[in-house]
């Protein structure tokens, strides 16, 4: 079998891949810096995520933006799947070095690596993210499928959160986003993952090297950060149902997302590392279903059986968008890939895992506060 490198293998979605790889018969290298912000002060002994791998793939400490790094990485591999990346929409707009250098710059350094040295890779998987689309796609009566821009504070602060269209008066009917929707990202985050994602399908076939990017939605399941204030709202609406705090619902809670479970995102990609129709190919990964907020925090109260208030404020954060959900027909085409979980039952997986954990500090107001300082939350 072959040689398979997990950049970011010891995050969540890297783990559960590498997990489920091992059990086909591959051999598995991790390249992860186990940043604080996901695996916490003390991950080498408190990390449910590299804990679960560290005994069963070559670990390699190190980060993406390192070319020696890489380099020792490479090694001897045939398959890549890079999933090393800066994730936190809102904290991109704010971090955006950061971001820029990680996402952005250490998939250049790979790429130049593979153009310009020896290697045995034929095939590079690419975590993308439907945070590339910005605003999902809708219809309008009048003039057919659109594509609203972003939403602007002065019409938010008024507490009018939908989307609008020029040329359209009346209401827009929200529609699945397929891989030919317009990319029009909203956050520096979307960006940089455009950006990876198009590096990766440009210079791959110039190589030899088979090019697959999965846009994955909103993916969520058991061993999830629950550390990481920044990113992953059921982690955080978690965090604060155990801490028995209040939970604040931006806008009208009526925003919605495609939350598509862990099992599902790692057998869309097995799919993609292991069907040739995969090669050359961009495809969406959800479940095709969107669910809005106000939902996903009464069912993890219901789940927890613990009650606390659900506020919905009207508060919003500049670059967060109002609505978008995957359109599965190229996937289900091309791999036959169908999602097995629904979400009520993905949630009720979620939700058990959560109760068998301790209890995180809840550290959401930091986020919030960096946030409000420069100006994003209002």
């Amino acid at each position: 079998m072959k040689n398979v490198l997990i950049t970011g293998g010891a995050g969540f979605i890297g783990s559960n891949l590498a997990l489920k790889l091992i059990e086909k018969g591959y051999q598995i290298t991790v390249l992860d810096n186990l940043s604080l912000q996901i695996h916490g002060e003390d991950p080498v002994t408190t990390s449910v995520l590299y804990n679960s791998i560290k005994d069963k793939v070559k670990f390699i400490f190190g980060t993406v933006t390192s070319k020696e790094d890489w380099k020792k990485a490479l090694e001897g591999q045939n398959i890549i799947v890079h999933y090393a990346a800066e994730t936190g929409t809102g904290q991109s707009m704010y971090e955006i070095q950061k971001y820029v250098d990680v996402n952005i710059n250490g998939t250049a350094i790979l790429l130049d690596l593979l153009a310009n040295e020896p290697h045995q890779i034929d095939k590079i998987i690419v975590a993308s993210s439907r945070s590339i689309y910005g605003e999902g796609k809708y219809k309008s009566e009048e003039l057919g499928f659109v594509y609203p821009e972003h939403r602007t504070s002065a019409i938010m602060d008024t507490g009018d959160f939908e989307v609008k269209y020029p040329g359209c008066n009346k209401p827009l009917t929200l529609v699945g986003t397929d891989e030919e929707s317009k990319i029009h990202p909203s956050s520096v985050y979307g960006i940089t993952k455009q950006n990876q994602e198009q590096m990766i399908m440009t210079v791959c076939p110039t190589i030899g090297i088979q090019p697959v990017a999965f846009r994955y939605q909103n993916v969520y399941g058991p061993g999830q950060s629950l550390k990481n204030p920044y990113t992953g709202i059921l982690s955080i609406f978690s965090t604060q149902i155990k801490n028995g705090n209040a939970i604040n619902i931006f806008e009208d809670g009526k925003e919605s997302r495609d939350f598509v479970f862990i099992d599902d995102v790692v057998a869309a990609t097995i799919l993609g590392i292991e069907k040739d129709e995969a090669n050359g190919q961009v495809f969406n990964v959800g479940t095709g279903v969107p669910i809005d907020v106000l939902t996903v925090a009464e069912t993890l109260v219901k789940n927890y059986g613990v009650e606390v208030p659900i506020k919905i404020s009207g508060n919003y954060r500049l670059g967060d968008i109002r609505h978008n959900y995957a359109d599965l027909t190229k996937i289900k085409e091309k791999l036959d890939f169908s999602p097995k979980f629904t979400f009520n039952e993905g949630m009720k997986c979620f939700t058990d895992w959560v109760n068998t954990q301790a209890v995180e500090q809840d550290n959401y107001q930091v986020s919030i506060d960096e946030m409000k300082a420069k100006g994003l939350y209002k």
